[in-house]
């Protein structure tokens, strides 16, 4: 560009992602170079407060599931070739692709092949492209390895395990660990800070129960009303408290309907991490929050229920032994998993009491948790991230 800027495309297609992308362009802006990049693409509330200039905001329209996705997918084919004509019409110099891989992956490919198909063949466009958070291939789906090798410049990992991975499969792809995110956020929640309840006792207080049924409508309308459900059941032999944390007031309004009259039951928007820190158990949707869950050591039971067709297609594909990624990164299973009909109001009361009152499990849980933390990384992934794009560039 003839005034020395540069242009960076994200995308984000998630709450999460929208969190992840909004850490990524500050630490981009606070580094040497920083301020002189235009951030442009598609992403949330967050990403739009750090700088960017959003198209759209791809998280409203985020789902789950292979079923939810078919019935939507001329809007998501709109929103691809909106994209797709903002990227080919800027040209920016580096595409960051920020997890969400059912969408980005396919934006990656096509991307490729416009430069090889006509379209911009003999411009002199090349794009570097970056996914931010890899895709679960080691869960399933590992044969995608190589098609990702050709269409990815660089993969940005937060999981240790992933590095070693790639490189047993494709040496030459450029895969950097970055650490977790995790560790930034809540840089107080250790073992050590006396605000997190560690004590594999259950407190002389009524304990507090923390439900977490997702960020999504359709994980509302399955999850909360076992959850609730469940607390019904074991509540009669325990006395707790109830708290709920929403990601946004739209998912709050449509919670409210499912929670009986006289429930008595503390909810509230945002503020994951003083809820979790005040939390002796959390009952949750198996996703990205449970890794919070594990950073503040709270023992929690993880559910997920979907569609009939997404389920048995993942059973089909699934490769590994459990669906938390606490479980996954300790080999073990630290928080107790039920899926689909397993993911009932009795198995969730029964697993809750357990975690509430054996002091065994729960010192097991909560030394596991310690060994799960361990491996997240230092502080600074958003540095390290925002250092490795910017190396693309070759902004110093």
């Amino acid at each position: 560009m003839s005034d020395g800027r540069k242009t960076v495309l994200l995308i984000a297609g998630e709450a999460s992602g929208d969190t992840l992308g909004a850490e990524l362009i500050k630490a981009m802006r606070a580094e040497p170079g920083g301020d002189a990049i235009d951030f442009i693409g598609a992403g949330g509330p967050k990403m739009e407060a750090a700088a960017l200039r959003p198209e759209f905001d791809l998280s409203e329209h985020a789902m789950v599931g292979i079923w939810e996705v078919l019935k939507n997918y001329f809007k998501f084919r709109r929103l691809f070739r909106h994209l797709f004509e903002l990227a080919t019409r800027r040209e920016p110099d580096v595409i960051v692709l920020i997890d969400y891989p059912g969408f980005n992956l396919r934006f990656a490919k096509a991307i490729r092949r416009y430069k090889v198909q006509g379209g911009g063949a003999f411009s002199e466009w090349q794009p570097k492209i970056i996914c931010y958070v890899s895709p679960q291939l080691w869960a399933w789906k590992e044969g995608r390895v190589h098609q990702i090798a050709k269409d990815i410049d660089l993969m940005l990992s937060i999981f240790p395990f992933e590095k070693e991975w790639y490189a047993e499969r494709v040496p030459e792809f450029p895969v950097e660990f970055v650490g977790h995110p995790l560790v930034d956020r809540f840089p107080l929640a250790k073992p050590d800070d006396a605000a997190v309840p560690l004590d594999p006792d259950l407190f002389t207080e009524q304990p507090t129960v923390l439900l977490l049924p997702g960020s999504r409508r359709r994980e509302i309308d399955k999850h909360l009303p076992v959850m609730l459900e469940a607390t019904v059941i074991f509540s009669e032999k325990i006395k707790i408290r109830l708290r709920m944390v929403l990601p946004s007031d739209e998912m709050l309004e449509l919670a409210r309907r499912h929670i009986p009259t006289g429930t008595d039951i503390d909810l509230q928007v945002g503020g994951l991490a003083k809820a979790l820190g005040r939390a002796s158990l959390a009952i949750a949707s198996s996703g990205t929050v449970t890794m919070e869950c594990a950073w503040f050591r709270v023992p929690t039971v993880v559910l997920y229920k979907t569609s009939p067709l997404t389920h048995a297609l993942g059973r089909m594909l699934l490769k590994v032994d459990y669906l938390a990624m606490p479980n996954l990164l300790a080999g073990e299973e630290l928080f107790p998993e039920f899926i689909q009909s397993a993911a009932n109001a009795d198995n969730l009361a029964e697993a809750s009491l357990r975690l509430l009152r054996d002091r065994g499990e729960r010192t097991r849980i909560l030394d596991g948790l310690d060994r799960v933390a361990a491996q997240l990384g230092e502080s600074g992934a958003a540095t390290r991230a925002a250092q490795a794009v910017l190396g693309t560039l070759n902004v110093k």
